[in-house]
């Protein structure tokens, strides 16, 4: 019985090895990769946007005294001088459309998403004459499409010119407004980015008046970023949020800011049920050698060999399957393939009864079962612990009045020594 237990414990070793090996390899794959796969969705679809408020100004002709010396004597000039001088903002509207939609590369899923942006600004011109206004949206990012942009001034399409620097683009336009008087600009454009998008309302804190910005999403699992504003108003519609930031008065230098969820990553899914898998294996083996020597069934080291390797075939499988079909239909699969395995190989050892009954269920609750934890994000532990206590409950009361000294042989050794002797 001995050797029996130190031949059955080295085959979990070896195979315990093998795991690390397999999970050490999947995780190799799917990060040595990803910064290269994160580079080509960001190259075909975008990266994050941070919009920013677009920015109003106009060139004044200002008379400054510069003091200067001639013929050895300081006098004191007047010059003329261009000054460029910011109108203030007084009020924005701002309606956002986020549609999610996520793409795979290799292992990973990434969170992609469409944006509808579109912006109603007033700008006042405080000076005491009609002045050239210059209008300027700055993109929220330089790796991106922009279909559909207008800009728009009271209502009627200006003249543009797109302009780059350093990365960044944006597009500028004129238009007269009065002495005094409030102009609209109206800007919107449909976009794609990648991860997360953000509402910035300038660098460091600034102040923001009569401010609203409505937020439409297609998904429900919504999340604001650290040192990011918390919706004034939220609404569940068709499967999504309505979320609405409002401000009368607002000073801050947070932003408004919308991560993407993500999706249920095939790769690191892997690797961690791969890394898990030993706990399997050991409340199988337990189970079996428990269920076995209660009822003198003989299985030899072998035959544990062929099980641990069936247990080994769910997680080649998985590893490989996730990179062709979605990771449900890999882990429905390679569950079938190992229950089978093990099934059809124990019915020509034991018989059919004890394979499709015991060892069946033994198997579906520690690999299949045990495995799909790792689906539950936030409760794999609380499952594992809490299948792993009914467990030793279920074996505790099954055996308490085994007489292990029988079973294991040892009474029979102190009556030969006793007899002996």
């Amino acid at each position: 019985m001995l050797k029996r237990i130190i031949a059955i414990t080295f085959i979990f070793i070896c195979t315990s090895v093998a795991w690390a090996i397999l999970g050490g390899t999947i995780f190799n794959r799917t990060y040595s990769s990803n910064s290269v796969s994160r580079n080509r969705v960001a190259s075909t679809w975008g990266t994050a946007q941070n919009q920013a408020p677009p920015a109003a100004s106009y060139k004044a002709i200002v008379t400054r005294e510069v003091e200067i010396i001639e013929n050895n004597k300081k006098i004191i000039k007047k010059q003329p001088e261009e000054v460029l001088t910011a109108l203030p903002l007084e009020a924005s509207s701002i309606d956002v459309g986020l549609d999610l939609e996520h793409r795979q590369k290799g292992l990973l899923w990434y969170s992609t998403y469409k944006v509808a942006f579109t912006g109603d600004y007033r700008f006042r011109n405080t000076s005491e004459k009609e002045q050239t206004v210059e209008f300027t949206l700055k993109f929220p990012t330089s790796q991106a499409i922009y279909d559909n942009l207008t800009f728009k001034v009271d209502g009627a399409p200006v003249n543009t010119v797109n302009e780059s620097n350093h990365g960044s683009g944006w597009v500028k336009g004129w238009a007269k407004v009065p002495a005094g008087g409030v102009s609209r600009l109206s800007v919107g454009y449909r976009s794609q980015g990648l991860d997360e998008w953000r509402y910035s309302f300038g660098g460091g804190v600034s102040q923001v008046r009569d401010f609203n910005l409505r937020m439409r999403t297609n998904f429900e699992d919504i999340d604001f970023p650290d040192n990011s504003l918390s919706p004034s108003q939220k609404q569940m519609n068709n499967g999504g949020w309505d979320l609405r930031w409002s401000y009368q008065n607002l000073l801050s230098g947070y932003e408004i800011a919308m991560v993407m969820p993500e999706k249920l990553q095939p790769g690191p899914l892997a690797g961690k049920i791969s890394f898990f898998a030993p706990v399997s294996l050991f409340f199988f083996f337990f189970l079996m050698f428990i269920i076995t020597t209660m009822r003198g069934i003989e299985l030899h080291p072998m035959n544990y060999f062929f099980l641990a390797a069936a247990f080994f075939s769910f997680h080649l499988l998985l590893a490989y399957l996730v990179d062709h079909l979605s990771v449900h239909v890999s882990f429905a699969i390679a569950s079938a393939v190992s229950v089978f395995l093990v099934i059809s190989y124990l019915r020509l050892v034991v018989g059919l009864h004890f394979a499709s009954r015991e060892a069946a269920l033994a198997q579906f609750v520690y690999l299949v079962m045990f495995s799909y934890a790792f689906f539950l994000e936030g409760l794999t532990g609380l499952a594992i612990t809490i299948g792993s206590v009914l467990t030793l409950f279920v074996v505790m009361q099954v055996t308490g009045r085994i007489r292990w000294a029988t079973k294991f042989g040892l009474e029979r050794h102190k009556q030969v020594v006793t007899e002996v002797t």
